[in-house]
């Protein structure tokens, strides 16, 4: 098999939405639809850069069980690489479950115990020689999710294994968003956020994506993307301008994974070679064309 050019670590599961286009106002029931697909952060991630043309590999936890063969067969049929995923036959297969309305998010729980458990021996690939060595690292571009434990991120800021690596990095979360602090020192990390959790990483309330942008860069960031839902999304680097683009109105027909779609097709664009405004602008089609989309179920 051709050898991947980019790493996704993280969350690989199955994702359980319920959509509805009524409002969620109640504990009461309300009709809609509700679809189980593979999904996760990193999972996510490494989909649309298959659609793009890119070659990822996967590094990640999944279960032996029933669903996680169902799964592991799902994600070779789309062409993406899952030979160096961790599998444990004590762990079963993640998941991820939640409720959006017409207005969006109401509700999630990610059930990522097996990915957390599994902790540093999802990185084996890039010690052993099949991915890498501290003598040779990987030196190529890695998504990397939130999903992994505050210690995993903190290991993968400082090890050697990492010391070229081009880190692209999502929160998974708001909730998740704090774990990311310990990478914001790695001088090859760009954070893709959005504004909370700008917030929730610098402690500050930022009032736009370009203040959140800097506020990352000034609190230590190489680099840092921020998204402002259906405002602009800003990107701010060490000793260069700061980009603002105007997001793309469409109706959001779902927002599940919109954020991962964006992060995939800028690192898409800039490792096909496009300038910072051209990667941004990419990024921002892409994302618009992911939430507008609404799959037929009939």
């Amino acid at each position: 098999m051709i050898p991947p050019d980019i790493l996704c670590i993280g969350s690989v599961l199955w994702d359980i939405i319920g959509r509805t286009e009524n409002d969620i106002d109640s504990r009461g029931d309300v009709p809609g639809q509700i679809t189980r697909l593979p999904g996760g952060v990193a999972m996510n991630i490494a989909m649309t850069l298959v659609r793009l043309g890119m070659r990822p590999a996967l590094l990640t936890s999944i279960g032996c069980d029933p669903e996680g063969n169902e799964l592991v067969a799902a994600a070779e049929a789309m062409g993406l690489d899952l030979r160096h995923a961790h599998r444990d036959p004590a762990l079963p297969t993640d998941r991820y479950m939640a409720i959006e309305d017409r207005d969006g998010l109401v509700a999630a729980i990610a059930d990522a115990r097996s990915l957390e458990a599994a902790g540093e021996a999802i990185l084996a690939p890039l010690e052993d020689g099949r991915l890498g060595s501290a003598a040779r690292p990987w030196a190529g571009p890695v998504a990397l999710d939130g999903n992994l434990t505050i210690a995993l991120l903190t290991t993968i800021a400082q090890s050697p294994l990492f010391a070229q690596a081009d880190l692209r990095v999502a929160p998974a979360s708001p909730g998740k968003a704090e774990r990311l602090r310990p990478l914001m020192a790695h001088p090859g990390t760009t954070l893709y956020v959005n504004r909370q959790e700008a917030g929730l990483l610098t402690g500050t309330l930022f009032a736009s994506s370009r203040e959140a942008a800097e506020g990352l860069v000034a609190a230590g960031a190489t680099r840092a993307l921020v998204t402002d839902g259906a405002r602009d999304t800003s990107d701010a680097q060490r000793s260069a301008e700061t980009l603002t683009l105007p997001a793309q109105h469409v109706r959001a027909r779902r927002v599940t994974g919109a954020g991962d779609t964006f992060m995939a097709a800028h690192l898409n664009a800039e490792t096909r070679g496009a300038d910072r405004a051209g990667a941004l602008a990419r990024a921002q089609a892409a994302a618009a064309a992911y939430v507008a989309y609404l799959e037929d179920t009939a």
